[in-house]
């Protein structure tokens, strides 16, 4: 019985080891060099195939949005009608109620605007979790592409192309109604303070697009944080009309640091980073603080998606 295992056992070791062979074979070691070398030689971030598949990433969104031009529609009326109905609701209010705003229109205009955009950021991760559901997204993430972040990178810009869309309707009905505007150097601090805080809003909404299971959990997650950030926020009313366990969670809200300075533009033609613009619990902070905790909450979103992005594209 022994004599009939051994032969078998000699021809499977034979075979064992003339399977590993060909994995050690020359052919397929320059063909494994061949293929790294080649992932290697991809061009990599800000590179022109970089810029130019980013391009080509966020004209395909632009071209959703041509076809479905009711999503761009209804996010500028909404924030006009919430302009008009809140300040016509508030019309009467005594002046000095609010500050130094003329009328409540004028000083709502600024926490309409930024709610604006973070509503438009936070929805960020609809179409790339549908993207996922459909089967797109893994169509791009098998194609050689200089780098999978572009994907990434076309919806923040899709999203901030947006949210200044919004913004400037928001600006020009504002001015109609009697808000005035701001100077020239005050809407570009403007556009710059929307651009941050839709940054690092649209970099959390991606990295919840890859972590959750499908669109309802994300849905669920944007209405559960829509409105509690709006009335948590100096948005609707100053600081000083809130009890003070509400002033401390509006003045961490990050959605507060970027209203108070752009309600601030709307007041002042001549501003420095110095002036006071809110007037937390714990002491004022002036606009160049603002502008320091939006960059902070924007870099800290993007360090925290990182290792998401890394494992879900890479």
């Amino acid at each position: 019985m022994s004599s009939t295992i051994t032969p078998a056992k000699n021809r499977q070791d034979s075979e064992t080891a003339s399977a590993v062979d060909s994995f050690s074979s020359p052919e397929l070691l320059q063909w494994k060099a061949t293929a790294i070398a080649a992932e290697q030689a991809l061009p990599g971030l800000f590179s022109g195939e970089f810029v130019q598949e980013t391009l080509a990433l966020t004209q395909r969104l632009f071209i959703q949005l041509q076809r479905r031009p009711s999503t761009l529609i209804a996010g500028i009326i909404q924030p006009l009608m919430w302009l008009i109905l809140f300040g016509a609701l508030f019309q009467n209010i005594p002046e000095g109620l609010f500050g130094e705003s003329q009328n409540y229109g004028q000083f709502l205009g600024a926490g309409i605007i930024v709610f604006t955009a973070f509503a438009g950021a936070l929805n960020a991760g609809l179409p790339v979790m549908f993207d996922r559901e459909f089967g797109f997204l893994n169509r791009l993430l098998v194609a050689p592409l200089a780098s999978r972040f572009s994907i990434v990178v076309a919806s923040a810009l899709f999203i901030a192309a947006m949210s200044f869309v919004q913004t400037a309707s928001i600006v020009g009905v504002s001015a109609f109604l009697g808000a005035g505007l701001p100077s020239v150097s005050g809407l570009a601090l403007m556009a710059l303070i929307v651009f941050t805080l839709v940054l690092g809003v649209t970099a959390l909404s991606l990295g919840l697009a890859f972590a959750l299971p499908g669109h309802i959990e994300l849905i669920a997650v944007i209405f559960v944080t829509n409105l509690p950030l709006l009335f948590s926020s100096t948005a609707l009313v100053p600081i000083s009309f809130m009890p003070r366990w509400l002033q401390v969670v509006a003045s961490l809200n990050p959605l507060s640091y970027a209203i108070e300075p752009i309600r601030y533009l709307y007041l002042h033609e001549r501003w420095s980073l110095d002036s006071p613009v809110l007037q937390a619990p714990w002491g004022s902070v002036s606009l160049g603080a603002s502008l320091a905790v939006l960059v902070g909450f924007s870099a800290i979103a993007l360090v925290l998606i990182q290792p998401l992005l890394r494992r879900r594209i890479a």
